[in-house]
C-alpha cells in the first residue's frame, strides 16, 4: 500500500549484502541504535543530605543571634529540662542555665553558651563557659557554635570531656530533629519541618 525508500543505518546496503551472502556494514552510531557511552555515570543525589541542608541554610537565614539560643532552649526543654534563658545583651558568658527536675533543682546542672557566628569558635570561648561553670556551680556545659570549632577548642575540650560538650550546626540540627514533635507548636509554625519515609533500595 505504500512506497518509501528506508536510508537509515546503510539499510539497502545492509539487505543486498545479506541477498548476496556477505557480511553486513555495521550501524552507525546514533542513528537507530544507541552509541556506547564514554560518559561517566553521575553520581545519585543524597536526598537525605540535600534535605538536612536545606534545613540548615534556612535556620541560618531565619534563627540569627538570639533567636538561635531560644531554638536551643526549647530543644533543652523538650529533653526534660527546666531553663532559664538570658535576654538579649551581655550575659556573662551564659546564654541559657538548665536544671532537671520538676523545678530544675536536680543534677545534671548545665551552663549553656550560644554561638551563631559563622567562623569558628576559638578556645577563650569555652575557658570562659568552664569560668561560668563554676560561678554557677554547674556540674556540665554545653558549647553551641553554628561555625564549628578550631582545633585548638577540639583539643582543650578533650580533657574536660565529662563536664562539658560542643555542638556545631549538624549536632543542633539532629538534636531539632530528634525533638520536633515536642517542641512549641508555635516554634513548629516558624520552623515546619515534614517527615518523609523513603524506599532504601539495595545495590544488586
Amino acid at each position: 500500500m505504500t512506497v518509501c525508500q528506508i536510508l537509515r543505518n546503510k539499510a539497502e546496503e545492509r539487505v543486498l549484502a545479506i541477498l548476496e551472502g556477505k557480511k553486513p556494514p555495521p550501524p552507525i552510531p546514533g542513528r537507530g541504535e544507541a552509541e556506547p557511552s564514554t560518559e561517566e555515570e553521575e553520581p545519585s543525589t543524597d536526598v537525605e543530605q540535600v534535605a538536612r541542608d536545606q534545613i540548615v541554610e534556612y535556620l541560618n537565614r531565619k534563627f540569627k543571634g538570639h533567636d538561635l539560643a531560644r531554638i536551643v532552649d526549647v530543644v533543652l526543654q523538650a529533653q526534660g529540662y527546666v531553663t532559664r534563658r538570658s535576654e538579649p545583651g551581655p550575659d556573662g558568658g551564659v546564654d541559657i542555665l538548665a536544671g532537671a527536675g520538676p523545678m530544675g533543682f536536680s543534677t545534671p546542672r548545665l551552663c549553656v553558651q550560644v554561638k551563631s557566628s559563622q567562623s569558628p569558635a576559638d578556645v577563650t570561648i569555652l575557658r570562659n563557659l568552664l569560668g561560668s561553670m563554676k560561678t554557677f556551680d554547674a556540674e556540665q556545659g554545653l558549647l553551641i557554635s553554628w561555625g564549628g570549632f578550631n582545633q585548638a577548642v577540639l583539643k582543650e575540650a578533650r580533657q574536660s570531656f565529662f563536664t562539658v560538650r560542643l555542638w556545631d550546626s549538624g549536632d543542633l540540627l539532629e538534636a531539632i530533629l530528634k525533638n520536633y514533635d515536642n517542641l512549641p507548636k508555635d516554634l513548629q509554625a516558624e520552623l515546619p519541618l515534614k517527615r518523609i519515609w523513603g524506599l532504601v533500595v539495595e545495590e544488586e
